[in-house]
């Protein structure tokens, strides 16, 4: 259960919900939607997409986020390291490997100005300068956004951060702790984490995972892998970002039923589709945005049947691509682990959307993409590897 740090230590009440799914998802190809009913673990066979290349980057301790910026990368490990990777030659080269003293990291983001990097960390998230990171700078860590008031449930739960499209405000999801922590970044930064900058929280379903901010910065979008303790069924929760970024608790505008175990979400980039990786459904989940805050119930567009446990999401081609990082995390007998290429559009239409499938490493778990290289970036956790994937030929 869950997509983080379950993976050394599991939130056993939640797994408990979610294991053996009986109320979740029916799967078809891009199917209509139709009343949630069955979680299925079938998995259809996908053309292997033979013309796409791809590198594999050796890494160590468990990478698990990945960003990409001006010819960088950083990745962020299990293992409390962020791996500094230059890109302007013919493939990533890590160039030092950071430690962050005492730390397990997870996701990560970077501020729209580049100038700063946010990893996902114990209650909060650490922040390191970009520049300092790149060049091997000492003192590259600046501070910690840390929610040490809350719940022990949040001390060693965050999963992933975003930040404001403004970069004054960042998001961190806690996965055991149920909600999402909301710091002021800005005031952070101007006051040296001297003192908490802790908003608020968000609370929401059960272990919070995923999160995306609307194009128009509106919105924020977040996954619940299970409603409550009586439900085996995820959620995606809409949320006005300005609240959250005021009155946290007062920022749900609605939630929607989102299979099994809802891990990741994507926003199209004219923001009226919202995607959700529903991992235990084994399917990729397609939301109308506009309906999600007004009618929650007829919300859902489309899903579209991938491969084992999906967990990362990364929209390509100006949206009209999704790829989907298929983890096979729980090693499903006869499955192997991949990425799955979908039409968006042959998707939201009901025809048959998925294009084929590219190998990947044991584990694929985030995704990034570098538009102005053709690459994408994938974190595979269990085989310690960066996987670069050459989008010029991507059908």
């Amino acid at each position: 259960m869950g997509s983080g740090r379950e993976v050394v230590a599991g939130l056993a009440g939640v797994a408990a919900v979610v294991s053996g799914c009986a109320v979740c998802l029916p799967l078809a190809v891009a199917a209509r939607p139709t009343t949630p009913r069955v979680c299925s673990p079938a998995l259809p066979s996908q053309r292997p997409l033979t013309t796409v290349a791809t590198t594999m980057v050796p890494l160590s301790g468990n990478p698990f986020g990945v960003v990409s910026t001006k010819g960088w990368s950083f990745v962020s490990t299990l293992s409390g390291q962020v791996a500094v990777l230059d890109d302007r030659g013919s493939r990533p080269r890590v160039t030092r490997e950071l430690t962050v003293a005492g730390d397990t990291l997870a996701g990560d983001a970077l501020t729209n100005d580049g100038r700063y990097l946010l990893v996902a960390d114990g209650s909060g998230a650490v922040v390191l300068d970009v520049d300092r990171v790149e060049h091997g700078v000492p003192h590259a860590v600046l501070g910690k956004l840390a929610a040490t008031e809350l719940t022990s449930l949040a001390l060693d739960s965050a999963i992933e951060v975003i930040v404001s499209p403004d970069d004054r405000f960042a998001f961190v999801s806690l996965e055991s702790a149920n909600e999402i922590a909301v710091f002021n970044l800005d005031h952070a930064l101007a006051t040296g984490f001297r003192r908490s900058t802790l908003v608020g929280t968000i609370p929401l379903g059960l272990a919070v995972v995923g999160m995306a901010i609307s194009p128009d910065g509106r919105w924020l979008y977040a996954t619940s892998e299970a409603r409550s303790a009586t439900s085996r069924q995820g959620t995606i929760s809409v949320m006005n970002l300005k609240l959250a970024e005021t009155r946290p608790r007062h920022s749900l505008v609605e939630s929607a039923a989102a299979g099994c175990d809802p891990v990741r979400v994507a926003v199209s980039p004219h923001g009226n589709v919202v995607w959700v990786a529903a991992r235990e459904s084994n399917a990729l989940l397609a939301f109308s945005a506009r309906r999600l805050r007004t009618d929650p119930q007829h919300a859902l567009l489309a899903r579209v049947r991938v491969g084992a446990a999906p967990v990362g999401l990364a929209l390509l081609h100006n949206g009209t691509r999704i790829v989907v990082a298929d983890s096979n995390r729980f090693a499903a007998p006869g499955q192997t682990a991949a990425l799955t290429v979908i039409d968006t559009d042959a998707a939201l239409a009901h025809k048959a959307a998925v294009i084929g499938e590219i190998p990947a490493g044991t584990f694929p778990r985030e995704l990034a993409s570098d538009a102005t290289r053709h690459q994408l970036l994938v974190t595979n956790f269990g085989s310690d590897q960066l996987e670069v994937v050459n989008l010029r030929r991507l059908p």
